[in-house]
């Protein structure tokens, strides 16, 4: 068994610190292909991680890059960078440690290919170029380790795919080389331990101890929730009294947009002046470091939060997290708890503030899923094929290439290891020629086969633009609406791209108060009309936000088929009791579709518990079908459990409407005539590098990008719908926005087991969704107090107080 180096034992027993059982477990394990350590969060996974390499370093006798880091976040590349040097300078290693990210200067980067340093700390795009130089070979000739840091978010997005294939890449530069993964939260080893490995080659994994559970529970607030919204105001004086109580308190929300409407109401409450910071990936990366830094030297009291800080950064002195709304996936929740106490066996302390009413259930099956360590997750499918377009080009960047060799490296990644032969010919001919109806364009012909079989750039200065577009991050951009005939006008508001993709044209929305028509997308303009006449058909736009979970929308299915909520506040229990009173609850296995007057409309409460996006597309694909059995819908709202829809008929028999194959039918319809399919063709495009974002250092905007995407789309419809990018773009639509698997995953688990109610008035459980209708921000406190007499109104008719 191999002995640590007295260098580092010494320095272990000199800060009074004994090597803890699974960082051992790690170091006796450093010459195993794959390692895939699962361990908690303040559990020393870095250290574990890094051992190996501090040892082998130690003996002194290594040249050049010995192990490289990759992380998800730039951020987390440069706290490793801190953390690690304290061991290294106090135990006096002669090692070199530098991060390269998008933030590292042209010089610095170039003189680390020349000279590269013992220990790289990168992210998957820098990991990416590097391998797309010719000198490729000689930078990475010593390498040795490869440590990849939350593995488990690697692995949910495409920026994984892309590290895997750089590092099938690596490993044939370096036979010997040896992977190792940390994360704190997977709920499927296995799965991420194939992800891992060299294909076919083993990945041992490692469970540590995971250490106490966590102290969580709901925040208590003398004020009820709401029945709508996700802004949570109603728990700011209760948030400002935990500030009060901790040192520093994270506070997170599930969008960009959230955690700025709350940190201005928590700034404006904040009458004792304590520092509080705000931090998000959408900021000034200059303001990013300020709070980072004040974040570490513990100036600041609270930062207010999304994503950015979900991973493993250390910051110091954290003893509270608070998650504002509902976490919607338990993976993500506990991981945020983590944050709190970063210390080995000392238990994280966390607050879960629901937003609103609904969501109070959420938060008490998200406690009960954590307090049973179920994490959730769906099963990724296969590699997808743009990044494998990508990383074609960039294997060619780097020197000609044998198609046989680069196959056989390719389905050693583990996203690509079931990759048919077929499938890539088809990326290998996109590279070379653009395919079938763009073969003519000189533009597209950027590979040529040489006499002795081998591929490369069919122009050599084409490795620049190629470099300059390498990533799979796609930018999500905001549209302005204006009215058609007004270009020059002010605005009416932004929408982000997401939801003016899944408008036809026709659909009516709200914004800024106001009711208008969507007329089209003209060159990243939303233009519309105002329509002051009628609802609106899509009641709102929400923003990008994250769905339920499958899991957790069982929990709370579960949850429901209790007898009584003893762990629910009693304005929760009571509500639900009602419900069950007038109507019935949603039950798993069963689909509940309640029919009811109100307003002089008639309405459907369809409890599909399929996600937002899901709910959303199932709310088109339903009204689609009503039209086309005369029952005059007028419109819809959409939240993760429920979708409702108003029209001029009552449905008696909504079992037809649920027919897989029509539905599905009337997807393809309905794909065909709004913008979700160009709006993910321009990302697969972007990707696999048919379209360029980046040429000779300036950057496209976003309507220059769309404007040449569309016509390329369009031309690929009309003369090679089977074009490559077009089977891309069709399966990545049918994944991302629109969700489809999720509602044919919900009608096969209820089948015709579809149970209508009919009543005669608004439920307890669908009267929030009335409310949706409401959440865009209207003007002047006239019509405020016009729309609180109205919810209070509702609320009564369904027996129900605010």
């Amino acid at each position: 068994m191999p002995q640590l180096p007295a260098l580092l034992t010494d320095w272990f027993t000199a800060k009074g610190w004994s090597v803890h059982p699974h960082q051992q477990a790690m170091f006796d394990r450093a010459d195993r292909p794959a390692t895939l350590l699962i361990a908690p969060t303040g559990g020393g996974k870095t250290m574990a991680g890094f051992l190996p390499t501090l040892a082998e370093l130690a003996e002194g006798q290594h040249q050049g890059l010995h192990t490289l880091y990759v992380s998800p976040l730039k951020a987390l590349a440069a706290d490793i960078k801190r953390n690690l040097r304290t061991p290294v300078d106090e135990i006096g290693l002669a090692v070199r440690i530098e991060d390269r990210t998008g933030d590292t200067s042209a010089t610095q980067k170039k003189r680390q290919r020349a000279d590269p340093p013992h220990i790289l700390l990168t992210t998957p795009e820098s990991l990416a170029l590097l391998t797309s130089y010719e000198d490729a070979p000689r930078m990475f000739a010593g390498l040795r380790r490869v440590v990849v840091d939350e593995i488990h978010a690697l692995a949910e997005s495409k920026r994984g795919d892309q590290l895997m294939l750089a590092l099938a890449r690596l490993q044939t530069l370096c036979p010997d080389l040896r992977r190792v993964g940390l994360s704190a939260t997977v709920e499927d080893p296995q799965a991420i331990a194939r992800f891992l490995a060299r294909h076919p080659d083993p990945c041992e994994i490692l469970l540590a101890d995971p250490g106490p559970d966590p102290d969580i529970a709901m925040l208590e607030t003398e004020e009820m929730p709401p029945w709508s919204g996700g802004g949570a105001a109603y728990a700011i004086p209760a948030v400002l009294e935990q500030i009060r109580r901790h040192k520093t308190t994270l506070i997170f929300h599930n969008t960009r947009a959230q955690a700025e409407i709350f940190f201005h109401n928590l700034w404006l409450a904040n009458d004792e002046g304590l520092p509080i910071g705000i931090h998000h990936g959408s900021l000034d990366r200059a303001q990013r470091e300020r709070v980072e830094a004040a974040m570490v030297r513990g100036e600041l009291r609270a930062i207010v939060c999304t994503g950015s800080l979900d991973l493993g950064i250390d910051w110091g002195d954290v003893d509270l997290v608070i998650q504002i709304g509902a976490p919607k996936n338990v993976k993500r929740l506990v991981q945020r708890i983590g944050r709190a106490n970063h210390r080995y066996n000392a238990p994280s302390k966390a607050l879960l503030v629901p937003a609103n009413r609904f969501e109070v259930v959420e938060c008490i099956a998200a406690l009960e899923a954590v307090r049973a360590h179920a994490l959730d997750g769906d099963p990724r499918g296969p590699g997808p094929r743009d990044v494998l377009c990508q990383h074609i080009l960039i294997a060619a960047c780097s020197g000609p290439f044998d198609a046989d060799a680069l196959f056989a490296e390719m389905t050693s990644a583990g996203p690509y290891a079931d990759l048919a032969r077929s499938e890539f010919d088809a990326c290998l001919d996109f590279c070379a020629t653009g395919g079938y109806a763009l073969r003519a364009y000189d533009r597209w012909q950027r590979l040529q086969q040489r006499p002795d079989g081998q591929w490369q750039l069919r122009d050599p200065r084409s490795a620049q633009r190629i470099r300059q577009n390498i990533g799979t991050i796609q930018d999500t951009d905001t549209l302005k609406v204006r009215l058609r005939r007004n270009r020059g006008g002010k605005p009416l508001g932004e929408v982000e791209e997401g939801f003016a993709a899944s408008l036809t044209p026709g659909d009516t929305f709200l914004i800024g108060g106001q009711i208008v028509r969507y007329e089209g997308l003209r060159e990243m303009v939303v233009e519309v009309s105002r329509r002051a006449d009628k609802k609106p058909k899509i009641a709102t736009f929400m923003g990008t936000k994250f769905a339920t979970s499958t899991q957790l929308s069982a929990r709370i299915l579960d949850l429901f088929a209790q007898d009584h909520w003893p762990q629910l506040p009693r304005h929760t229990a009571e509500w639900l009791a009602l419900q069950r009173q007038v109507s019935r609850l949603p039950e798993r296995g069963r689909l509940l579709v309640e029919s009811f007057p109100q307003d002089g409309r008639e309405h459907l409460c369809v409890y599909g518990f399929a996600g937002r996006n899901a709910m959303q597309t199932l709310g088109l694909l339903l009204t689609k079908r009503m039209e086309e059995t005369g029952l005059n819908p007028l419109g819809f709202v959409a939240t993760d459990y429920a979708v409702l829809i108003w029209g001029l008929e009552a449905t008696t028999d909504p079992v037809p409407l649920f027919e897989i194959d029509s539905l599905r039918a009337g997807l393809d319809q309905w794909l065909a005539g709004n913008a979700v399919m160009k709006r993910t063709f321009r990302a697969s495009a972007t990707i696999a590098g048919l379209i360029e974002r980046n040429l000779g250092g300036q950057r496209k905007t976003g309507r220059q990008a769309t404007f040449s995407s569309d016509i390329l789309y369009d031309t690929l419809l009309k003369y090679d719908p089977d074009h490559l990018m077009m089977q891309i773009t069709r399966a990545e639509a049918m994944r991302g926005l629109v969700d489809f698997g999720r509602i044919e995953e919900m009608i096969a688990r209820v089948g015709t087991r579809i149970d209508l109610i009919r009543l005669d008035r608004v439920t307890p459980l669908a009267a929030p969704l009335f409310l949706e209708v409401g959440r865009v921000p209207v003007q002047g406190a006239a019509e405020e107090r016009l729309l609180a007499e109205e919810s209070a109104r509702l609320l009564a008719d369904a027996g129900l107080t605010a």
